[in-house]
């Protein structure tokens, strides 16, 4: 067992810190539950949290210390991941290394210090790749003490379901097909749950559209039809300059804001929003225009992050941690998906000192894809196959393509012990992962 003497301090000097004056507290409770898909004449039996779909929609603001009460009612053990999130370390959710697992009608307490604003979500990281495929996923918004006057802030929460003929969900997973190819794709798309569902808006509105892709393997390209967009944000943190909405792609655990003004001349308009990742561009959502007198556009000063983290931090680094990923022989499947040829838990691990400027090569030596998660940091791709290519933002996931080596560069600022793995639910569960380690 990973379980580190030091996180267990960590979570009793956190426990006291939280119970002296706690802001908010709620209660998740992962259970078996229904959801109803529009094909189908019975409710399909999913997983979910507070028997919700995806799980509670988490609001807060930034420098609240959220206690979140997780309650099991599964007839085995979880845990929760809190995606993108820099919080202590054993607070972190990962049960072998940060904490033991929340077993069955247990309860284990999170206490969240948010110190970033921005778009996060949850998930279990414990047999993820049955759970979350399940639906035990959610969102957590954490908003800035100031908040812009948006007409709108949608949530979009995108996920995709391999179900049978019945209705029920394909019951077998980590299958040999899923763990040689790019994990588990499901045959149905969802948007909150739903099967192309239409959100209203009015003539003049400046909506904040946040997408997440919470799928267990599946990559969106998103497209907006005859609508402008522009990325105000990615993975959480805002980006370094406001850019255009285009041929964006968003790997399992990836995160957009859009900035959308609907023109007002725009009454009874419908703009789609499709995927066209794949050789067939399927509709995801729709907003709808109301036939209404235009309201007034509100004026927005979007924050910009002052080039957090910027690339000429890494110019005179030599030290590079190197990750070559690919599938061997071995581990409890017979196909195991190894970074540097070892697999997890078994992993080549990293040592970075906090503070430390460290580069981080991803190799990507099979045809597969793989969306590289590291958990409690941010970081900036600096490369791509040994080209500079610098992106005006940071990220938490980076999708890694079939042959494809990528370089970020990572500034450690969080003591403990950070899961790093693939987000393609099946290749992690086939052992590709390891742990970074800062001191």
């Amino acid at each position: 067992m990973r379980y580190q003497l030091a996180a267990v301090l960590l979570f009793i000097v956190s426990s006291l810190n939280v119970f002296a004056g706690a802001a908010e507290k709620i209660r998740l409770v992962p259970q078996i539950g229904t959801h109803q898909f529009p094909f189908f004449d019975q409710p399909t039996s999913v997983w979910n949290y507070n028997g919700q779909m995806p799980g509670p929609l988490i609001r807060t603001t930034v420098g609240t210390t959220l206690a979140v009460e997780v309650l099991n009612r599964l007839e085995e053990p979880t845990s929760v991941h809190w995606h993108g999130l820099r919080i202590d370390n054993a607070m972190d959710g990962v049960p072998g290394v940060t904490q033991d697992p929340i077993l069955p009608g247990d309860m284990f307490v999170y206490h969240l210090k948010l110190i970033d604003a921005g778009t996060f979500w949850y998930h279990p990281h414990l047999n993820a790749g049955e759970q979350m495929e399940r639906g035990l996923k959610g969102v957590l918004i954490v908003e800035p003490k100031e908040n812009l006057p948006w007409s709108q802030d949608l949530v979009w929460f995108l996920d995709d379901w391999r179900l049978q003929e019945d209705g029920t969900i394909y019951p077998h997973f980590n299958t040999g097909h899923d763990l040689m190819h790019d994990g588990r794709w499901g045959n149905v798309a969802t948007v909150n749950g739903k099967w192309k569902p239409t959100y209203n808006a009015i003539p003049g509105e400046r909506i904040r559209l946040r997408l997440i892709n919470g799928a267990n393997a599946r990559v969106f390209l998103p497209v907006l039809e005859k609508l402008n967009a522009n990325v105000i944000a990615v993975d959480g943190k805002p980006v370094t300059t406001i850019f255009p909405f285009n041929q964006f792609y968003l790997a399992p655990g990836n995160r957009i804001d859009l900035d959308i003004t609907i023109p007002v001349d725009a009454a009874e308009e419908t703009y789609i929003l499709n995927d066209s990742f794949t050789r067939n561009t399927f509709p995801l959502a729709t907003i709808k225009v109301k036939d209404e007198i235009p309201t007034k556009t509100p004026v927005l000063n979007i924050p910009t992050a002052d080039n957090y983290i910027p690339a000429t931090l890494f110019d005179k680094v030599y030290a590079t941690k190197v990750w070559d990923l690919d599938a061997i022989r071995g581990g409890q499947y017979g196909i195991g998906w190894s970074m540097n040829q070892k697999l997890w838990p078994d992993a080549d691990t990293g040592d970075f000192e906090i503070g430390q400027p460290q580069k981080v090569v991803f190799k990507n030596s099979s045809s597969r894809l793989h969306p590289m998660h590291i958990h409690g940091a941010f970081f900036r791709v600096l490369e791509k196959n040994d080209k500079p290519v610098v992106e005006p933002f940071t990220r938490d996931t980076v999708l890694v393509g079939p042959r494809e080596s990528i370089t970020i560069g990572l500034l450690p600022e969080h003591e403990g012990i950070w899961l790093t793995h693939c987000h393609i639910q099946s290749h992690a569960d086939a052992g590709m992962m390891t742990t970074i380690t800062v001191d």
